[in-house]
């Protein structure tokens, strides 16, 4: 399945964004984490998944998050652009 976007992403600007890795983290690592909120779930007998969602500064907190997920030796199964962050310019 392929998403359109009709917003042109840049690196210096915010997004909301969808990260799923292996593994459980509670909501108490949400600070740590730039403020994300942490859902974890297991489906079955499955491994448990938690997705972090929200507001991520640029493309370069992005890849510090993403360098955090891996310090805590947490497999990554998925990074997903949902919406750029609306600005005050673009809400007049």
């Amino acid at each position: 399945m392929t998403t359109r976007h009709t917003h042109r992403l840049r690196l210096d600007e915010p997004a909301i964004y969808e990260i799923q890795v292996q593994g459980r983290l509670d909501a108490a690592w949400s600070a740590w984490l730039g403020g994300m909120t942490l859902t974890s779930a297991s489906e079955d007998a499955g491994p448990t998944i938690t997705t972090l969602t929200g507001k991520v500064a640029d493309q370069a907190a992005l890849q510090g998050l993403l360098r955090r997920l891996h310090g805590l030796g947490l497999p990554l199964l998925s990074v997903r652009y949902l919406a750029p962050v609306p600005t005050i310019a673009s809400q007049a």
